[in-house]
């Protein structure tokens, strides 16, 4: 061992080789976790309202090569700091009126599925084609972050930032699991491939095989995505429906709660009026039905005789059916989202109770265990609402429309479903005024552009304060709303009713890809065991 001997003039000596080392790996350590971070915010910034869904791949590039190598604590860590870069910014909007509390544990508990993908992906990258062992590993991440806990969140579905990209056609192929597949492998392929050129250009030895994997990855989502457009269609096969949404704004200051929930269904009522007179004067066609958004009337028609007037008269104006967005206690005292199907002669003619509500928005689980730490925000739920069990398809003038309830539409079930059971088109009812003019409204109309491609159906989007929409079958917008603003949207819709390969496949697909990644470990498990056997000393 070389002692290190100060200089004659005194001055400081070099550090010791050991202190040298360990700030390189602390500078090393840094790097890599800022690098993490960036990458996942570069995610978030793929996602609406922005249009720029390509900066997916490099973020999923720049991921795969912070991971290559690690081990699994590293490969948790980096996997960690990237999910955070990209849910923290993502779902700020959960902290618009309850504050940073739920936010911050929304994104934490999120971000935790996120850091054991990056744990066992850091595993597959040694394997040959890590890539598609890396993309199938995130899908089964995403699945598994959709179904816990208490039902789970599927916001943030990398498919979800893709509605305006390239790769969009493949949701009608396998749905969101296969369309957030395509994205992560390209990403994870680009990432390789630019691994591979800059060691080429260090060594000037090409690695053939790891390479054109690395094209391979690459290339083949995009070829996919392009043999794909002709399954995307806008043709109507069971005629058209003229279709109006209803966005009758919410007011913005000076009402206590019961009197902004009046006001709330008097604004829709008056926009209606409003489209009346719009269709009397020749500006636009007669809707043949009507759509209001989810809570267009927090006060129960059913009991309370004053809305059922006002609801009365608005179907009256307007000549048309309209789907209303209720709260109705039933007999038994259950409370239930509703949407009420009410024709203009008739009055109520069907309902559909939402199926999966919000914990935490329209539920409180663990409700004593949740008091102990917010007892204030607890009261604000009061009354838990109460789940629907069968999926709704409205009879309105002879098209058969799809209802998913606003939250409902993260959920691919949900929605496939509905078109399962009959629906020529969906409607997906929000209220998106309680979180202001954050991106949620932008996130959640782009969830519908994809359900669109999926099932090959035309959707509207009526919401209480915007962004309403009505989009076509191919996932265009042909209509859309500012926000807080009443507005009155009228379309001609093909209504469709063939099923898309998505549609048929159902859950399939992502079934497939979460065993693609449960062979990718089971490949790394099965290396490990061999080669600790090789080390060991005969017996």
């Amino acid at each position: 061992m070389t002692a290190t001997i100060a200089p004659a003039d005194g001055t400081p000596g070099p550090p010791p080789p050991a202190r040298t080392g360990r700030a390189a790996r602390l500078l090393r350590a840094l790097y890599l976790a800022v690098g993490a971070g960036l990458a996942g915010v570069l995610l978030y910034v793929s996602f609406p309202p922005r249009v720029l869904w390509w900066l997916a791949l490099p973020a999923f590039a720049a991921l795969g090569l912070l991971l290559r190598g690690r081990g699994f604590k590293a490969g948790l860590g980096l996997g960690a700091l990237f999910g955070l870069g990209f849910l923290l910014p993502l779902l700020v909007w959960t902290g618009v009126e309850v504050g940073p509390g739920p936010w911050l544990a929304l994104a934490v508990a999120e971000a935790f599925f996120v850091a054991l993908v990056g744990g066992f992906t850091a595993f597959v990258t040694r394997l040959p084609g890590w890539p598609l062992w890396a993309a199938a590993l995130w899908t089964a991440g995403e699945a598994a972050r959709a179904r816990v806990p208490f039902g789970g969140f599927p916001w943030g579905k990398v498919a979800f930032g893709q509605a305006e990209g390239v790769f969009l056609p493949l949701a009608a192929v396998g749905g969101t699991p296969v369309l957030g597949f395509a994205v992560a492998l390209c990403g994870f392929g680009l990432g390789e491939l630019a691994r591979q050129l800059y060691l080429r250009r260090r060594t000037g030895t090409l690695r053939r095989a790891a390479t054109a994997g690395a094209v391979a990855a690459l290339v083949l989502p995009l070829a996919g995505a392009l043999a794909a457009r002709p399954l995307v269609s806008d043709r109507a096969e069971n005629g058209t429906a003229t279709v109006a949404v209803v966005q009758g704004n919410v007011p913005r200051m000076g009402l206590d709660f019961n009197a902004q929930r009046r006001a709330v269904l008097d604004y829709h009522a008056r926009e209606t009026a409003r489209l009346a007179e719009r269709v009397a004067k020749g500006e636009v066609a007669q809707p043949d039905f009507v759509l209001w958004p989810e809570n267009s009337s927090d006060i129960d028609p059913f009991t309370n005789d004053d809305a059922r007037s006002v609801i009365e008269q608005a179907a009256t104006t307007i000549k048309a059916p309209i789907s209303v967005g209720g709260v109705v206690q039933a007999e038994d005292g259950k409370l239930y989202n509703q949407q009420i199907l009410w024709d203009p002669d008739k009055g109520p003619v069907d309902t559909y109770d939402k199926r999966i509500i919000q914990p935490f928005g329209e539920y409180i689980p663990l409700r004593s265990l949740i008091s102990v730490f917010s007892q204030g925000y607890v009261d604000m739920v009061r009354t838990d609402f109460s789940r629907g069990t069968d999926p709704g398809v409205f009879d309105l003038a002879g098209s058969r429309v799809g209802i998913a309830t606003c939250y409902e539409a993260a959920f691919d079930g949900a929605v496939r479903e509905t078109v399962d059971a009959g629906a020529q088109m969906l409607s997906v009812p929000s209220n998106n005024a309680t979180f202001g003019f954050s991106e949620m409204t932008h996130q959640q109309l782009a969830m519908s552009r994809v359900r669109a491609v999926e099932h090959s159906r035309a959707v509207a989007v009526p919401v209480t304060s915007g962004v309403s929409a009505v989009i076509r079958p191919d996932g265009e917008l042909v209509q859309r709303t500012g926000m807080f603003e009443p507005a009155s949207l009228v379309a001609e819709v093909p209504l469709r009713s063939s099923q898309t390969w998505a549609t048929r496949l159902g859950a399939l697909p992502e079934a497939a890809l979460v065993a693609l990644a449960a062979a990718g470990l089971g490949w790394v498990a099965t290396g490990a065991v061999r080669r600790r056997r090789a080390a060991a000393p005969d017996a």
